[in-house]
């Protein structure tokens, strides 16, 4: 029937949260136990960012990402280490398809 179960449901260590399908740009997420990190993705806004001190302007594509994590179990500087390697994946595929196994 295409609907996820109760054991479907449970367990996990990680849950990504995509806001963006229902139009949200950022949230704050908040780890439900006994997980130990939550993502939280916004929507891709077309935005003008400046790359050269602001002599001019571009359309940028941003989306916002929100990390959580159980600092018993995982610290900030690893959480920012994963979304820059997660960024980068999203930026250039294709680095990410070359680490698949």
């Amino acid at each position: 029937d295409g609907k996820l179960g109760e054991a479907e449901l449970t367990g996990g260590t990680f849950s990504l949260s995509n806001i963006g399908t229902i139009g949200g740009t950022s949230m704050a997420p908040v780890i439900m136990v006994p997980q130990v990190a939550i993502g939280a993705i916004g929507k891709i806004q077309k935005l003008q960012r400046s790359h050269d001190g602001g002599a001019s302007f571009q359309t940028t594509s941003v989306m916002n990402v929100a990390w959580s994590g159980d600092h018993r179990l995982i610290d900030g500087a690893t959480m920012a280490r994963f979304s820059n390697v997660w960024k980068g994946y999203l930026e250039e595929p294709m680095k990410m398809m070359a680490h698949l196994k």
